[in-house]
């Protein structure tokens, strides 16, 4: 069926409303949700699709999250005899493998739009569930499991509500197989509530415009993020990239895993750009797989951030992107692989791509960052602690350093966009108390742009507990750029109350952690950019005066000391560099 043409104007307004729709649902789901893990750290997204399944608008939210969306509405859209959709269904989901998610506990709601009786558009909003069940409090989240079957409770695509009612039976069952039902249920009211915002808001603008006004300016907007991608695609020249970097391990071995890319960049008429990850390292034993799902919102989040910052994100600039992922590798695992840890894999894919990329357009390109998504997890049960708990929180790193500015300190970085959680917040609620929480000194990596700064945090037990993690650059760290040193490695030291000292492997499941242990966790920092020697003094000289080097650090890698009492001062800073030649 021909769509009439839309004005560019007309268009450009209802793209925007689209967009301000999903951005006011999430800002309802974040200000309505029940637990920690959403109401503080955002850990949610919304986005709006059409019938067909196109997404149109995906708010500002987990870059991570279009995977679970888009994989769950392609699904249903796609057989929608089967469903037999009806006014007033909410369909959940969050199966990797069956149900389009990337992780267990991403809970997918997806509500059909109808408009005088038709079927004309998608709801969806995803929240991160603080536990799932499984084989231990936020199993689904750690990086330790070996099968998707002990991560928790997989829930195909399936009608939660129907005809605006809740199904009772379906809800027990759900909930009666996780921690906390409570809190549980408390998060998908607002799940829900976020749904009819939208529903309401998106009927407004049915009323206001008509359906083919309406589908002319979705199919528009769908095309102009599609040619602009094309023409930005320009900006890289023609050829073959590519790139490999490594995993430091599964959480169950010790070997290394190797990411690689090769990105065939291609004009005409046509300008398109493909991806191709053949010889990646199969799927492993432990929880950092990657689902297609889960490959496709990274990639596309890594172009964008490159070529394309400022287009709109929906399907029409996924059409000039080319995916090739052998199945059963890590990047496109099969079931049963687990998948709870798959942020750290998602994190290197986008190295890897930043990497191949900068031998084509170098000044677009970061070096590499913190690299790997810090989740920590600290679980009570009654029979150990007195109390059921989940308390979730992933921490920041170093972002790498651009040519034009140095790397952000103790940020979350590419496919994660959670909020810094207040101490006062993790105190009041969960029986921990926080002795240290600031940056590190000298974890970025050197450069004439420096590397951003990795967060330390030291977390100490107020009652027996367990603890479950996932991380990585605990073993190979960021890389650096154009002779720009490589950030700082990350860790987890687990001092016992006897005094005694252990360090974690980067992705655990079920340490037991007694009262009055202390876990300090350190991410990594980001990778410096172009050689330390070219930073400006002066610029050295804030990085003391503001805590982010030592003295040592300045005179030993930046080759710049200071005469003033032993303090530093611009005005009587010295180089240790050489002069440079007259000639």
């Amino acid at each position: 069926m021909k769509i009439s043409a839309v004005d560019p104007i007309t268009a450009e307004i209802l793209g925007n409303a689209f967009l301000s729709i999903t951005e006011q649902m999430g800002a309802s789901l974040i200000r309505s949700a029940y637990s920690t893990n959403i109401k503080e750290r955002r850990d949610c997204s919304c986005a709006l699709f059409s019938a067909d399944g196109s997404l149109i608008a995906l708010a500002e939210h987990i870059p991570i999250h279009l995977g679970s969306m888009q994989g769950l509405v392609t699904q249903i859209s796609q057989d929608q005899s089967t469903w037999n959709l009806k006014n007033g269904d909410i369909l959940i989901a969050n199966d990797p493998y069956l149900g389009g998610g990337s992780h267990l506990p991403d809970m997918t709601l997806i509500k059909p739009f109808f408009y005088r009786g038709r079927l004309s558009a998608f709801l969806a909003n995803i929240a991160h569930w603080a536990d799932i069940g499984g084989r231990s409090p936020g199993a689904g989240t750690a990086g330790g499991s070996t099968e998707i079957y002990q991560e928790g409770l997989r829930i195909p695509s399936v009608k939660l509500y129907k005809n605006n009612s809740i199904q009772k039976d379906l809800l027990t069952f759900l909930l009666s197989n996780m921690r906390c039902p409570e809190e549980r249920m408390g998060d998908l009211r607002a799940q829900v509530a976020s749904l009819q915002l939208g529903e309401r808001q998106l009927t407004e603008l049915f009323e206001r415009y008509n359906q083919t006004t309406l589908n002319a300016s979705v199919q528009e907007n769908l095309d102009y993020s599609e040619r602009l991608l094309r023409n930005a695609l320009k900006s890289i020249p023609e050829g073959i990239y590519c790139f490999q970097d490594w995993m430091d391990d599964d959480g169950i071995h010790s070997k290394p895993l190797v990411i690689k890319v090769k990105i065939s960049v291609s004009h005409g008429n046509k300008p398109k750009i493909e991806f191709d990850f053949l010889g990646t390292a199969q799927q492993t034993e432990g929880g950092i797989n990657m689902v297609w799902a889960a490959l496709l919102a990274t990639v596309s989040y890594a172009l964008k951030a490159v070529v394309g910052p400022n287009i709109p994100l929906n399907s029409g600039f996924q059409r000039p992107i080319r995916i090739l992922a052998p199945l059963g590798c890590l990047v496109n695992a099969q079931e049963p692989a687990a998948v709870g840890g798959r942020t750290d894999t998602c994190q290197r894919v986008v190295d890897t791509i930043f990497g191949a990329l900068a031998q084509a357009v170098p000044e677009k390109i970061t070096a590499a960052s913190n690299g790997a998504t810090t989740a920590l997890i600290f679980g009570g049960t009654k029979s150990l602690t007195g109390q059921d708990f989940v308390y979730v929180e992933s921490l920041g790193g170093g972002m790498g350093a651009s040519s034009k500015k140095d790397g952000m300190d103790g940020i979350q970085v590419h496919i994660t966009n959670t909020s810094n959680l207040p101490v006062e917040s993790m105190e009041l609620e969960y029986p921990l108390r926080v002795l240290h929480y600031g940056l590190v000194p000298d974890s970025g990596g050197p450069g004439r742009r420096r590397g951003g700064l990795a967060i330390r945090k030291e977390i100490m037990a107020l009652k027996p507990m367990r603890f479950s993690a996932h991380s990585d650059r605990h073993k190979i760290p960021p890389w650096g750029f154009q002779g720009g040193y490589p950030g700082s490695k990350g860790h987890f030291l687990l001092e016992r109350h006897n005094r005694t000292k252990k360090y974690l492997r980067s992705k655990v499941v079920d340490i037991v952690i007694h009262k009055n242990d202390i876990l300090k966790i350190q991410t990594a920092g980001g990778g410096g950019y172009g050689p330390p020697e070219k930073r400006e003094p002066e610029k050295v000289v804030n990085d003391l005066h503001r805590g982010r080097i030592s003295c040592n650090r300045a005179k030993k890698i930046y080759k710049v000391i200071w005469k003033k009492n032993g303090l530093p001062d611009p005005e009587t800073l010295t180089s240790l560099r050489s002069s440079p030649s007259k000639e």
